[in-house]
């Protein structure tokens, strides 16, 4: 419904427009950086394929040029850079080196697990980090507000891998409740998801914690209070909805935690997945693989900050009358 209101004509069509145009930037720009890192990398994969980069093997010259004829590194960089570019637009990534299939159809192939994970581990994180931030910011008690306001710091140190292992342990080890490993069935999904959830939750927790305390001393509160609002009607319903708008900033920076995640994850639990696919891709020294991956991720970051965009004026119909982009990420204070 949010979308339709701003579609209907309440917000410029001229906002929308910059807005998609610097979505297509971003994309660009991160296939392109994703390229030139990727070439300027030491390494070979037709060695590494062939088993000669670190085994000492001696590989036919012929047999060399040949497969990196078939996978066009023969060619300049320029029409490297070029080719792949055009086939991108059409979802043509190239073939991996490793396993001769599409790039595009393996990290495809993976995505599934992944989400069966990240979803979950989203929405658990927004409500572990709301409800710690709203709880947080409402009690009269100083104290106890300040006992769970620390919890977020503690949740953002945890690594990620030690969360795993540790709810392995007691989980699956010492009460035997859920599988240690695995992606089959309903009950593979929760230990993952609760070790995304958690620095995310965290993460969350922190931010909307801090936009809650900066909103309760604004002199609206007091108004509102004055006019006959009880406390938590003023915490949720004026408070918590002049401060979502940093929550909302935070979600795009928080899906891209999730997927950075997932390669740690995917690999303490033995799932298969983005992560998984990334990790032996980069191992491989499969480009291909790797740079299709990259692309999906900032295709991701730049759909959910997309969306992000096109809600603020919902919340603040003012950011749609800004000039430029900068005031709408400079009223998120994020």
């Amino acid at each position: 419904m949010g979308l339709a209101v701003v579609t209907a004509g309440k917000v410029p069509v001229a906002y929308v427009l910059r807005r998609l145009a610097q979505a297509v930037l971003v994309l660009w720009a991160a296939f392109t950086v994703s390229f030139v890192i990727l070439y300027l990398l030491p390494g070979d994969a037709v060695l590494t394929k062939l088993g000669s980069a670190e085994g000492g093997i001696t590989a036919d010259p012929a047999e060399l040029a040949a497969i990196r004829a078939e996978y066009g590194m023969d060619e300049p960089v320029p029409v490297q850079y070029a080719d792949r570019l055009l086939a991108a637009l059409t979802g043509d990534f190239g073939t991996s080196v490793s396993t001769g299939e599409t790039a595009t159809h393996m990290v495809v192939s993976a995505l599934p697990s992944t989400l069966a994970i990240a979803v979950p581990a989203l929405l658990l994180a927004i409500v572990i980090g709301g409800g710690v931030a709203l709880l947080g910011t409402y009690p009269r008690q100083r104290w106890l507000g300040q006992l769970l306001l620390s919890l977020p710091p503690l949740g953002i140190s945890l690594p990620p891998f030690w969360v795993g292992l540790l709810l392995i342990q007691l989980f699956s080890f010492e009460l035997g409740l859920l599988p240690a490993m695995g992606g089959e069935g309903f009950q593979s999904v929760i230990l993952p998801s609760v070790t995304l959830a958690l620095p995310v939750g965290a993460i969350v927790a922190q931010v909307l914690a801090k936009s809650l305390a900066t909103q309760q001393a604004q002199p609206y509160v007091d108004v509102v209070a004055a006019k006959g609002a009880s406390r938590s009607r003023v915490h949720i319903g004026h408070v918590l909805r002049n401060a979502a708008v940093p929550a909302l900033t935070l979600a795009g920076v928080v899906t891209g935690n999730l997927l950075a995640g997932s390669v740690v994850t995917e690999t303490v639990f033995s799932r298969d997945g983005i992560g998984r696919v990334t990790a032996d891709a980069v191992t491989a020294q499969d480009i291909p693989v790797v740079q299709a991956v990259i692309v999906l991720a900032a295709a991701v970051f730049v759909l959910i900050n997309l969306i992000v965009d096109l809600l603020y004026p919902v919340l603040d119909p003012r950011i749609a009358h800004t000039p430029d982009a900068g005031p709408a990420r400079e009223r998120a204070h994020v």
